[in-house]
């Protein structure tokens, strides 16, 4: 258990069964009554944000995550196959744990999975990925100062806005927290 003093940014508590990262936190004194703590917390497995406020003192439970490397090997329809490179474990991940995220998978890729009391909680994926251009419309001599943007098809199939001079068998960094694209590598 840890009171509202213990709180910081990126801590992980446990609230009504679900467990909730501290994006935000702000302690209050009203010039009568007690000390408050408003808070913004983050479903970790669906991403909603909430806000809370709580008394300064109250008591919440500590949710300690467990994160653990993983190696994707492979996928079949909504299943993704990834594999503990140290014990050699294999788990499978769904399309739903994955959630928007499995359009930046691909082979040997490593993810940290994130487990709580031996369930899959979610999975964080590095903050760039490296992508080949499969298709796009061709760039054009000269369009390297515009901040025009076109789409571009990915080899994980995502489909994402670019600038005018990237060509197909290019590579992009994606930045997998946005899905925007960054540069060209």
């Amino acid at each position: 258990m840890i009171t509202t003093a213990d709180f910081k940014n990126g801590i992980n508590i446990v609230l009504n069964n679900q467990i909730f990262n501290i994006v935000w936190f702000q302690h209050h004194k009203p010039g009568k009554g007690g000390a408050i703590v408003r808070v913004k917390l983050k479903n970790i497995k669906s991403g909603q944000i909430i806000e809370r406020t709580f008394r300064a003192g109250e008591k919440v439970e500590d949710a300690i995550l467990e994160s653990k490397k993983k190696t994707f090997l492979y996928a079949t329809r909504d299943e993704y196959n990834f594999m503990d490179m140290e014990s050699y474990e294999q788990c499978v991940l769904t399309k739903e744990q994955l959630k928007d995220k499995v359009n930046f998978l691909k082979e040997n890729m490593e993810v940290s999975v994130l487990w709580y009391k031996e369930e899959i909680i979610g999975v964080e994926f590095p903050i760039t990925v490296d992508l080949k251009v499969v298709y796009t419309e061709p760039g054009l001599k000269g369009n390297t100062a515009s901040t025009t943007t076109k789409p571009a098809t990915l080899e994980t199939e995502l489909i994402i806005q670019v600038p005018l001079f990237i060509n197909i068998d290019d590579i992009v960094r994606v930045d997998t927290r946005t899905g925007k694209y960054l540069q060209r590598i």
